[in-house]
């Protein structure tokens, strides 16, 4: 009885302890919620840009996904082939990737150059089942972009534009495209920015610094938008690693200068050097020679060959940054406009040398 008769008293400090630590633990959880999801009724998360209103279905996943999936167009690339035994030719499609609407008024279309290339007809899917022949207004693969043009414009919903230079690593984004073909279109995958910054060593992706993001990117999802929790198209979807998780999108902000030279000029033009760059040297370069683009050739008149680099010089750096071979080149070059001056370091004979070049304009039309 003694035993018995003492228990309560003893459990006594153990109970109110534990009943102040449950007050102070609701406390603190009732602080978190009101900072994480706002003191009103409808509730507010944490975004991007700070609070982020709940109730706002742009902010949501699947409102996002309604809200961009009828702006984003299933792209097929027709060539032309022969059958010789039955004597008959025709279009067949040789490729299909995803684009999106740029400017509705105008039936202006974003995508990848790659999707597009050596199209002899293009047409472009839309979300209310139509099939609508599309004509190049300007591609550039120097930057694997493209831009199409539709005439039958009645309907169409174009994405809105956000800022890829506000992104952070960590930041929600949502992939929409045709991974595939039309069979699993617009299919959306939703996951992180990885990574900012990334260099690929691949032509036009080479041009920029990419976004890199665990949301699903399988081929066919060339040329989608990648979309930040705002609905905002923040990159263009372009490339696939080896790896799982790892898709690399070009960044809206660098894209849209080039975007808008190919509507305005049907091209895009780009700060050169006027040289034409051997990566076989890599493979062939002998022993104490440096790394570097091997010049095979070089315009006389313009760029480098002004500043009196020659067939045969090694280009070790631009501006003191490295380059190793053309796309290296390419991305250091990309950073500057035509008439910029730059520092080229140069092996020849057995020295390394600088000269300013003022750069070129270099043409891509389509």
């Amino acid at each position: 009885m003694e035993y018995y008769g003492q228990q309560p008293r003893r459990g006594m400090p153990v109970a109110a302890a534990a009943l102040l630590g449950a007050i102070v633990g609701g406390l603190l959880v009732a602080l978190l919620t009101y900072t994480l999801w706002g003191g009103n009724g409808a509730g507010t998360a944490m975004g991007p840009a700070g609070s982020i209103p709940q109730d706002e279905v742009l902010y949501k996943a699947t409102a996002i996904s309604d809200t961009i999936q009828p702006a984003v167009v299933g792209i097929a690339n027709h060539q032309r082939t022969t059958n010789f035994l039955a004597g008959t030719s025709g279009l067949v499609e040789r490729g299909s990737g995803t684009g999106f609407i740029y400017d509705a008024q105008k039936g202006y279309i974003i995508t990848n150059q790659h999707v597009i290339d050596g199209a002899e007809e293009i047409t472009v899917s839309l979300h209310d089942g139509r099939n609508l022949v599309a004509k190049v207004v300007g591609s550039d693969a120097r930057t694997d972009l493209a831009v199409l043009e539709i005439e039958d414009r009645t309907n169409l919903v174009q994405v809105k534009i956000g800022d890829s230079n506000a992104l952070r690593v960590g930041e929600p984004v949502i992939a929409i495209g045709n991974p595939g073909g039309m069979a699993f279109a617009r299919s959306v995958t939703q996951g992180i920015v990885s990574a900012l910054d990334r260099y690929l060593d691949l032509q036009g992706e080479a041009s920029f610094k990419l976004i890199q993001t665990d949301a699903a990117i399988n081929p066919g999802n060339s040329g989608g938008p990648l979309v930040n929790f705002e609905g905002e198209v923040i990159a263009i979807n372009a490339a696939k690693s080896g790896y799982e998780g790892m898709g690399f999108a070009i960044p809206i902000s660098d894209a849209e200068p080039v975007i808008k030279e190919l509507i305005e000029k049907g091209y895009a033009s780009h700060a050169a050097l006027m040289v034409s760059i051997n990566d076989r040297y890599r493979l062939t370069a002998n022993s104490g020679m440096p790394e570097g683009c091997y010049v095979a050739s070089v315009q006389p008149d313009a760029g480098a060959g002004q500043a009196g680099i020659k067939e045969g010089d090694i280009i070790t750096a631009i501006n003191g940054a490295a380059v190793k071979n053309s796309l290296q080149l390419s991305h250091e070059l990309f950073k500057y406009n035509v008439g910029d001056t730059v520092d080229v370091t140069y092996y020849r004979d057995g020295a390394s040398h600088v000269v300013k070049v003022t750069l070129s304009e270099l043409r891509q039309d389509s």
